[in-house]
């Protein structure tokens, strides 16, 4: 899968160029943690950039697993991609109401599934408004799509990678969560997981690649990736609490090139919830 962009964020104002266009598709891809009180489709239906559809992290989900949000199906996220309205085709540019949260997750969903050309909005939908760019309520089903997934496996990694990459396979691992859950000196907001984290990996917390709802500069980025001991010229593995802001990270990694990066789609819900998986506290 080639890469169609030099940058996975696209601007406000390049996006208020093309909407109404034929081939684009705008996504609202707005998520909350379960234990925020908030309704994501809700907040869509009252204010949304004109002709965006909604993308639910939640329902286009392996509805078999016990873990959340796992990704479907290739069968399966084809045929809500459809309903989206995405073809081919099209150039989707997706968006959150954090600023940038899970609108990565939906971008390395659609890469994972084949679909190169996905970028994520700039400072979402906090930005948008901000500068007074139109907006639209209600839903309005879009004519369906042909999508067709084509799941590209690089992407994407499972318990058994992650256990031969922490045996010295050439891969790093690099956690998304808050540096007290990583160090095991904070609980985990799901109920059931051990406290810390997979013995050698290492921590950059999300929110640390991020500036007032927007990515950082590449030369920033490179900083602090850099501080965090990532050496981007090896294969890096994203792991998180469910794999959201893991998505943060590897957008993040695409703007410095990286675009490789793969996502462990079970991440700490999977880990931390094993009996035989190993957990490390502390530096």
């Amino acid at each position: 899968m080639s890469d169609p962009f030099p940058d996975p964020i696209v601007s406000t104002a390049e996006l208020a160029e093309r909407l109404g266009t034929d081939d684009l598709v705008v996504i609202d891809a707005t998520w909350f943690m379960p234990a925020t009180p908030r309704d994501a489709r809700a907040e869509y239906a009252e204010q949304q950039i004109p002709g965006a559809v909604f993308f639910d992290i939640d329902e286009i989900s392996d509805d078999e697993s016990v873990l959340p949000h796992m990704l479907p199906s290739p069968a399966v996220f084809s045929a809500h991609a459809r309903r989206m309205g995405v073809n081919p085709e099209s150039e989707i540019v997706v968006y959150d109401a954090h600023g940038l949260f899970s609108a990565a997750r939906a971008w390395w969903s659609f890469r994972a599934m084949g679909h190169a050309a996905v970028r994520v909005l700039d400072g979402g939908l906090p930005a948008w408004i901000a500068e007074g760019r139109p907006l639209e309520a209600g839903e309005r089903p879009p004519a369906p799509g042909r999508f067709e997934a084509r799941p590209d496996a690089g992407l994407v990694r499972d318990l058994a990678r992650v256990r031969a990459a922490l045996a010295g396979r050439g891969e790093q691992l690099l956690d998304a969560r808050s540096r007290a859950r990583f160090l095991g000196e904070a609980p985990e907001p799901r109920p059931g997981l051990r406290s810390g984290h997979m013995p050698g990996a290492l921590n950059l917390p999300f929110d640390e690649v991020l500036e007032t709802g927007r990515l950082l500069d590449a030369a920033e980025l490179r900083r602090r990736f850099a501080n965090a001991g990532v050496d981007l010229g090896s294969p890096i593995v994203t792991t998180c609490g469910s794999g959201v802001t893991a998505s943060v990270l590897a957008l993040a990694l695409a703007r410095l090139g990286a675009w490789r990066t793969a996502v462990y789609d079970g991440s700490w819900s999977e880990w931390g919830a094993r009996a035989d998986t190993p957990i490390v506290t502390g530096s």
